[in-house]
């Protein structure tokens, strides 16, 4: 079936939303009955309601609630959870009958029935109705999904919410249960209106918060373009042929040579040097294994399993035609060899495994619904929730797994916030729980499970044992580590985030999404490659250098592609500016650069369509340390002197309250009563403009953000550029200026007309964007191009003989007017 298309996914959206609504209110309703947030059970429960309520309590603690010394509790992790996990059983039967597979084992075998038959079978199988028998199937058939004995199902919605619920999925049509592309939308849509609420709240981003702000369901084409030019070329370099490649006449056939049923390589793309033979853009990744049972790929911020299906359903064919394994043993084989995913949201993780699951039960040939083997996908921010104490209690007295479980729980105190960043390697303790003691650790916490014992051990153990696989995972090395990576500015860190950033990632702190690539590195084997998605802004500003100079020096880089803004479908404008990245482990002498540039379309659809097509450009890796501050431009920028050499620029006032502290000169009675000149942006190359504004100094900056006392550029003549779009300059004559203009002074004021000369030229601006495309570029980058003095200097006394014109403006809004009515005639 075919991805949604924009109708369909706004349908799914409100449906989501208005879900999540009811089944909160019917969450609520239930746990208030309960008195589950109250210090002693209501005087009206039964003995059944009253262990419900303490197993809920219980629970609750397990994921985060917080108990008061007078022993009321929290509820609002709760009644996420207890909404999340409703809404979604119903949701994950209702796909799976969509789709064939709902299966009733009430006979011992198991076989399909559609929710009618449930409604018919409800009755003799205890359930309240159709929906209730569904779920429990939906609940069997998937066991990693939904724990079996968890308190949270054994809430009864009021009927007006049950009723509810069923409506908005009934209203869904059948195509939107049918799309490939659905399932990866369901959590980006359920944090709607939570994410909405935490960005306008502008607190910082810690464990409650994360989830919700950075979720970002990655767009198709991204996956289907980084899967092909890693897993899809490595598997083309050993199918092609010399001969085929000398004798292709584009990359379209080529790419049919290499492809497979279901994996028509689109975005494969190859590179040739004249008329030679082509070769693959992104290289052959030698160093990988030569055997698929030997790859492992792993996605650490999985979501909802985007790549991790996409995956799936590329090495699927790939080990029937390389080892000869049927459809159902080579899912199997994919399922048990190739495929690990970390979340730091368990109800992602349900929806990956969910995603797998059905994509193994619907892949042509495999027989469909049977019990799957345990998926290699955990959840890396599973709350510690519980004392030390009971943590350590589960491993029944025996000293080395009592000690494993110890330094477990402190690794992952604060994981809910931390999740895949953490490294149990750092810590050398934790050899042993992650190592051969692992076969000793499983069947512990499985017992634990198992036993007659509290509902708080339980929960305990519960805990463990899933920290412990998602352990296990991080601690491994995987040949292909390809992910979205959250994007996050520092500034919006919580503390303990702020503070493991900086300890363990110091080069590339400024954003999550560079310090997950700089962790998702440390997966890789040596020779085994990252291929991500991440914002743009990282390869260009000056807080990067660093880590860019480390990964050019250290690292080889394969291939990648600007897409610029309007790279997602549900972010409109430039708000994100995206690049695909593929690097791998260790540097390769010599190595040559692949790169796209598809910025310049402006929809994803457009983006997508030029990514199999446009021209790639070969650079040297070398060279791009020879970049100012090696920023990673897909081009060799010219060589020469840096205009920096030759003068100064310095950042902008930012007041904090503009409205407070800024006038258009005109409002004001006199200029000389504490306010001062404040030069701004223009729109296109004028010699005198941007001058229509004042600002209020009579407490010289006092109470701004960013005031910028004794600034530089104050006082000096210069060019004052523009920092977004075509970077247009004006003249500058030394007043105060927003953060929006960034001022070059020369430091001899002899050069001013040759600066005045470059900066006006369409040259400096494609100079300066082919370093840095961000929609703002920064103050430091207007001076971090070559400027040839001779030749401007030689170009100013052709354009100016006599010099700059001195300050003029026909234009009533600048306070350079010159006030004579002359100009109107």
């Amino acid at each position: 079936m075919p991805p949604l298309n924009k109708f369909q996914r706004n349908l799914l959206e409100a449906a989501v939303v208005k879900a999540r609504n009811l089944a909160e209110d019917g969450a609520r309703a239930v746990l208030g009955y309960l008195g589950v947030a109250e210090a002693s059970a209501p005087s009206y429960l039964n003995e059944g309601q009253r262990d419900l309520r303490q197993r809920l309590r219980d629970h609750g603690r397990q994921l985060g609630d917080t108990e008061s010394d007078d022993r009321t509790q929290t509820l609002d992790i709760l009644v996420e959870e207890i909404a999340y996990e409703h809404w979604h059983r119903m949701l994950f039967a209702k796909f799976l009958a969509e789709n064939d597979l709902l299966m009733y084992t009430g006979h011992g075998s198991a076989v399909p029935v559609t929710l009618e038959e449930c409604a018919e079978l409800a009755q003799g199988e205890g359930a309240a109705d159709g929906w209730e028998l569904a779920a429990r199937c939906a609940s069997r058939m998937l066991p990693q999904i939904f724990r079996s004995g968890s308190p949270v199902f054994e809430v009864v919605f009021p009927p007006e919410c049950s009723q509810g619920l069923e409506k908005v999925i009934a209203s869904l049509p059948t195509e939107i249960y049918m799309a490939q592309d659905s399932r990866g939308w369901l959590y980006q849509f359920w944090q709607t209106k939570r994410k909405a609420e935490v960005n306008a709240s502008e607190d910082k981003i810690g464990e409650r918060e994360l989830p919700a702000v950075t979720q970002l369901f990655t767009e198709a084409y991204m996956v289907s373009f980084l899967l092909d030019n890693s897993l899809g070329a490595w598997w083309a370099a050993r199918k092609l042929t010399e001969t085929a490649l000398a004798a292709a006449e584009c990359e379209a056939e080529l790419r049919r040579r290499a492809a497979l049923p279901g994996v028509p390589l689109d975005y494969l793309r190859f590179v040739r040097d004249g008329e030679g033979p082509w070769a693959l853009a992104a290289g052959a990744f030698e160093r990988w294994p030569d055997n698929l049972a030997d790859f492992r790929i792993f996605d650490p911020c999985c979501g909802s399993g985007h790549f991790l299906t996409a995956a799936f359903r590329m090495l699927v064919p790939m080990r029937m035609e390389a080892e000869g394994l049927s459809s159902r043993e080579a899912v199997d084989a994919v399922l048990r060899d190739n495929l690990h995913g970390l979340e730091i949201d368990r109800r992602c993780v349900e929806l990956a495994a969910f995603a797998l699951a059905m994509d193994a039960w619907t892949y042509p040939g495999a027989e469909g619904y049977r019990e799957l083997q345990e998926l290699n996908v955990a959840c890396s921010g599973i709350s510690v929730g519980a004392r030390k104490e009971d943590w350590t209690a589960l491993a029944d007295g025996a000293p080395a797994l009592q000690n494993s479980l110890a330094e477990l729980y402190d690794t992952f105190a604060d994981a809910p916030v931390l999740g895949s960043l953490i490294d149990p390697r750092l810590d050398d303790n934790a050899a042993g729980l992650l190592g051969a003691d692992w076969t000793l650790v499983k069947p512990l916490l499985d017992k634990a499970l198992s036993a007659e014992t509290s509902s708080e051990r339980t929960e305990t153990a519960v805990a463990a044992k899933g920290i412990a696989e998602a352990a296990l995972l991080l601690s491994r090395r995987y040949t292909l580590v390809i992910t979205n990576v959250p994007y996050l500015s520092s500034g919006k860190h919580s503390e303990a985030l702020k503070k493991h950033c900086r300890d363990y990632y110091p080069e590339a702190k400024s954003d999550l999404a560079t310090v997950f690539l700089d962790r998702c590195l440390t997966f890789c084997t040596e020779g085994g490659t990252v291929a991500a998605a991440t914002p743009q802004n990282w390869l260009s500003l000056t807080s990067y250098a660093k880590f860019r100079v480390r990964l050019l020096k250290e690292d080889t880089w394969q291939i990648f592609t600007r897409l610029g803004p309007g790279a997602f479908e549900t972010i409109s404008g430039e708000v994100v500016k995206a690049v695909l990245v593929i690097i791998s482990r260790g540097f390769k002498d010599g190595n040559i650069l692949s790169c796209i540039d598809v910025s310049g379309h402006r929809s994803a659809s457009d983006k997508s369509k030029a990514l199999s097509a446009s021209g790639v450009v070969n650079v040297g890796q070398a060279r791009q340390l020879d970049n100012p501050d090696a920023r990673v431009s897909g081009e060799e920028i010219g060589s020469g002197e840096l205009l920096e050499l030759f003068a100064i620029a310095s950042q902008g006032i930012k007041t904090g309250d503009d409205p407070l502290s800024k006038r258009c000169f005109w409002e004001i009675g006199s200029i000389d009563s504490g306010w001062q000149l404040y030069q701004s942006t223009v729109d296109f190359p004028i010699h005198y403009g941007g001058r229509t504004s004042v600002i209020d100094w009579r407490m010289n900056g006092a109470g701004m953000v960013r005031p910028r006392l004794n600034n530089k550029n104050v006082g000096t003549r210069g060019v004052a550029v523009s920092e977004m779009r075509d970077l247009a300059p004006t003249i500058y004559t030394g007043e105060l200026f927003d953060s929006n203009v960034g001022p070059i002074s020369p430091v001899d004021e002899k050069l001013l007309p040759a600066l005045w000369c470059y900066c006006s030229s369409p040259e400096y601006n494609e100079t300066v964007r082919a370093i840095d495309k961000a929609l703002k570029v920064t103050n430091a980058t207007l001076v971090k191009v070559p400027f040839d003095m001779d030749r401007w200097t030689q170009a100013a006394k052709m354009a100016y003989p006599h010099g700059l014109p001195l300050p003029y403006t026909d234009d009533p809004t600048q306070w350079i007017f010159h006030g004579h009515p002359c100009g109107s005639v």
